[in-house]
């Protein structure tokens, strides 16, 4: 059993989504994890048994929503969903050095990963790879030093839902910003990161980053 249940919120299959994560953090090698994540998040999205909680189907109008599903006290992940309005996004940001598994509950997600070319001081340049729209099912995953990315909602009336594993809780990333006195570079910015229900409740639309 798993502890601290009703510190979240509660949805029917959740420890058989739990046991299933468990079992897939526990292999040998961040490779054979990530993979195995991917194929249990793949199932628990086409299993109609395993609904999400009602909360994470609801926007927040300024920002796109984190509400935190489940942090395991024995092996460390952490399980986060996101509810993205229309046209809601993230800045190009990285993950802290930590792997993450992330699945599309529902809606489509524009994904688009970036790789560091170079490095000034304070100033950071990216190459875009090609955008991949996600929709329904798919899964991916992120493994440092592979990590830039932005996310985004590109429909201008429909809501999405995904679903993140992350290898523990992140309490904060780097978020990269276009530097308006050095066109095709990026500033960075360390930002905290907050969630928007769940055991230690808070919202700022600028700390929900994160995807």
């Amino acid at each position: 059993m798993h502890e601290d249940l009703d510190r979240y919120p509660p949805f029917p299959g959740r420890e058989r989504l739990l046991a299933a994560l468990d079992d897939a953090v526990q292999r040998a090698g961040v490779d054979a994890v990530t993979h195995t994540l991917q194929q249990a998040l793949r199932a628990a999205i086409a299993d109609a048994q395993i609904p999400l909680p009602a909360c994470v189907h609801e926007p927040v109008a300024d920002h796109y929503a984190r509400r935190e599903l489940y942090r395991s006290p024995v092996h460390g992940y952490s399980v986060v969903a996101m509810t993205w309005g229309p046209g809601q996004a993230t800045p190009l940001h990285d993950h802290s050095g930590l792997w993450c598994v992330e699945g599309v509950w529902s809606g489509n997600l524009q994904i688009t990963q970036y790789a560091l070319q170079a490095q000034a001081g304070e100033r950071f340049q990216f190459r875009a790879g090609r955008g991949l729209l996600a929709g329904p099912g798919s899964a991916g995953c992120l493994i440092p030093p592979h990590e830039y990315h932005t996310i985004c909602n590109p429909s201008p009336d429909q809501i999405a839902v995904s679903v993140h594993v992350y290898q523990r809780v992140m309490q904060r990333c780097t978020v990269f910003l276009p530097d308006p006195q050095h066109p095709h570079w990026y500033r960075r910015e360390i930002r905290d990161l907050q969630t928007d229900d769940g055991p230690t409740p808070t919202r700022s639309s600028q700390a929900v980053i994160g995807g």
